[in-house]
């Protein structure tokens, strides 16, 4: 297997950095034998590359307090750093979550670097290079509650209506905003669709899900409506069916994850939104309205290929008044009158009450 394969994920990376032996073993292990996308590849190796910097005294450990710096060592190889990653205790974990902290870094940030140094770590002890992991004593620092932001059903028609379909770019975007409402995929997913994946007559779609699990999810009308006529004005008359990627940009390649957010943010401003809402808020509003409306958890746990139900409950908490109004409609005592504490003047009980004894 190539060093080369998980290197080219990021050819932005400096050449005077590159990831240690160690690393790319982890990194190709993670793409081709569980399957993590290209961009969660990316994620990890940037977090580990980060700890390895430290490891190496390029940053935060060469710091002493007053500002001033130990003078500068003589690099560390590749081989000396993953030395240090093997012999790595929780001490050196400790002080890396200390100059995390003093680099203002979010607790959710804090949280999935250590996932990543979690997993690298059960990786090297797997592979027998390891005995003790150095985070078995580290605690993720606790995170706050955050509830997912959702549009309303009028927010969400400004938003489809802004792009318009006069044109192919304006055609594509409305089409690209239409499919994630309508199937509540993510981002990744849709930028990754391509034209064998769409069923338009059964109006489904097979998704390439987390960990390259595919699954099949229903869109609606309207985004059936809108992908057709995106095709009509990709196509020019040629009269040659659509394949490869779904969406396209201006010169013909696959749209990224980045150019989507930016089209967003256009729509966003045109139809007098909130400039902070992210393409996730669509498929947050997507998962909310389905519960609002009479869908079952596990449904919607099936359709956002959520692996655990307990991540499609964040959903629950805005659905809180249609929940109510099922109790109120379904239990027996939900609207019974109010039962009297036997120790309220309004009750009449058959005998006296006395109160319990202390002790």
């Amino acid at each position: 297997m190539s060093n080369a394969s998980v290197l080219d994920l990021n050819p932005s990376q400096p050449a005077e950095k590159p990831f240690t032996p160690l690393v790319r073993q982890f990194l190709d292990y993670l793409r081709f034998e569980k399957h993590f996308s290209d961009y969660t590849v990316k994620s990890y190796g940037a977090d580990l590359l980060q700890f390895a910097q430290f490891l190496s005294g390029e940053i935060g450990r060469g710091a002493r307090a007053g500002g001033a710096t130990e003078a500068p060592k003589a690099p560390m190889t590749p081989a000396q750093v993953d030395d240090a990653q093997v012999k790595c205790e929780p001490l050196t974990i400790r002080e890396f979550l200390a100059y995390l902290y003093a680099q203002n870094y979010t607790k959710s940030t804090t949280a999935r670097k250590l996932a990543t140094l979690r997993s690298f770590y059960k990786f090297l002890i797997r592979r027998g290079m390891v005995s003790v992991n150095p985070l078995s004593t580290i605690r993720t620092p606790k995170q706050e509650k955050r509830l997912p932001k959702c549009l309303d059903l009028e927010q969400v028609q400004k938003l489809l209506e802004a792009p318009g379909d006069a044109d192919i770019l304006s055609a594509r975007d409305k089409a690209m905003l239409e499919v994630l409402y309508s199937s509540g995929i993510r981002v990744s997913e849709l930028v990754e669709l391509e034209a064998a994946d769409l069923d338009l007559q059964e109006g489904v779609l097979r998704v390439k899900g987390k960990g390259r699990k595919d699954r099949l999810t229903p869109i609606g009308s309207q985004a059936i409506k809108a992908l057709q006529r995106y095709f009509e004005l990709r196509n020019s008359g040629t009269g040659q069916p659509i394949t490869g990627r779904v969406f396209l940009n201006k010169h013909g390649e696959a749209l990224s994850t980045r150019s989507v957010r930016r089209k967003l943010d256009k729509y966003l401003v045109a139809a007098g939104l909130d400039p902070g809402i992210s393409p996730h808020t669509l498929r947050h509003s997507f998962a909310t309205h389905l519960l609002n409306n009479g869908a079952d958890l596990r449904s919607v746990q099936e359709l956002l290929g959520h692996q655990s139900l307990s991540t499609t409950q964040i959903y629950t908490h805005l659905t809180t008044s249609r929940m109510k109004e099922a109790y109120d409609a379904a239990h027996p005592r939900a609207t019974a009158p109010t039962i009297p504490h036997p120790a309220s003047p309004t009750a009449t009980p058959s005998r006296p009450f006395y109160p319990a004894k202390a002790g």
